[in-house]
């Protein structure tokens, strides 16, 4: 029963292949890869790894691409990408006196892990421009402030 199912998965096609539709798009020519932070002009082109060479096993330099690639860049100069190190100060975490966290496009996801010594496991929340956002668990307001432009926050 064992060898028949074997048999017949083993003879199945696959009618559908990611590869051909890979192979059959053209490379950009154009495409400058970065390889430091100043280098980064933006999303679509410059955050394109250069794959490995022929014969050879690809770093993850090689072959990260986007936010990732972004994130091991700035490791790479010491440069926090995405402030996870740096605590929120500007604010007491009142109602009245919210965490103010820094956002450029009116809105943040922030994790709580507690206030003082009452630590907790963290918890997520959208933090938006003019609303308050409360932690469930220990009760830490936060609001955004926006550091953009005026009036490009809301697309």
């Amino acid at each position: 029963m064992l060898s028949r199912t074997f048999r017949i998965a083993r003879q199945s096609n696959r009618f559908l292949s990611s590869t051909r539709i890979l192979a059959s798009k053209p490379a950009p020519a154009n495409v400058k890869t970065a390889t430091n932070l100043a280098e980064v002009t933006g999303p679509d082109s410059s955050l394109i790894g250069p794959g490995a060479t022929p014969g050879t096993i690809p770093t993850d330099m090689d072959q990260a691409t986007g936010l990732e690639r972004f994130e091991i860049l700035g490791k790479r100069e010491g440069v926090d990408v995405f402030d996870l190190e740096d605590p929120i100060t500007e604010g007491s975490g009142t109602p009245q006196d919210p965490y103010l966290v820094p956002t450029y496009i009116g809105y943040r996801y922030v994790g709580c892990k507690g206030k003082g010594g009452e630590e907790h496991k963290p918890y997520w929340m959208k933090v938006e421009d003019g609303k308050l956002a409360r932690c469930w668990q220990c009760g830490t307001s936060l609001t955004a402030k926006y550091l953009g432009e005026p009036g490009h926050a809301h697309h």
